[in-house]
């Protein structure tokens, strides 16, 4: 995971996934439709919500580009459970775009969420998000465990 270009609601870097990339990505997994990922897939896409996504070729190649913009690439980088794990970014790698300092709230938002998984204490998550390129060297893990305690 790594964070790049500029939110306007969250003010700083967002969260994207290279599949691509070395390491391991410290996720957590919601169970929802076909239709519910396609509604939030859209919305993180900047496209009206409504329709139901083609999930065929990223759950069969494990990648689907739909367009060149962030989010607009689907990846499918395995299952849970025999359930299918789908999720999306952007179509680049971590190293191509600059990388963007993620605001405190987003990384509040970023690491309860991960907290509320209990697969990991808040000192694993705030190490992690620490060492994430984006937030290495702008958020120390000290400040990111506080902040996840709050």
């Amino acid at each position: 995971m790594y964070f790049a270009t500029e939110s306007p609601v969250w003010g700083g870097g967002r969260a994207f996934y290279d599949p691509g990339a070395a390491g391991r990505v410290l996720a957590r997994a919601h169970l929802v439709s076909v239709g519910q990922f396609s509604d939030i897939a859209a919305q993180e896409m900047y496209r009206e919500p409504g329709a139901d996504l083609d999930l065929t070729e990223a759950l069969r190649e494990g990648r689907s580009v739909l367009g060149s913009g962030r989010y607009e690439t689907l990846v499918c980088p395995g299952a849970m459970d025999g359930v299918p794990v789908l999720t999306f970014t952007a179509p680049w790698s971590v190293d191509e775009p600059e990388w963007n300092k993620p605001s405190a709230s987003y990384v509040r938002l970023l690491g309860a969420g991960l907290l509320a998984a209990s697969a990991w204490d808040g000192d694993t998550i705030a190490r992690y998000l620490a060492a994430c390129p984006g937030a290495a060297g702008r958020w120390p893990a000290r400040e990111i465990a506080d902040l996840i305690a709050d």
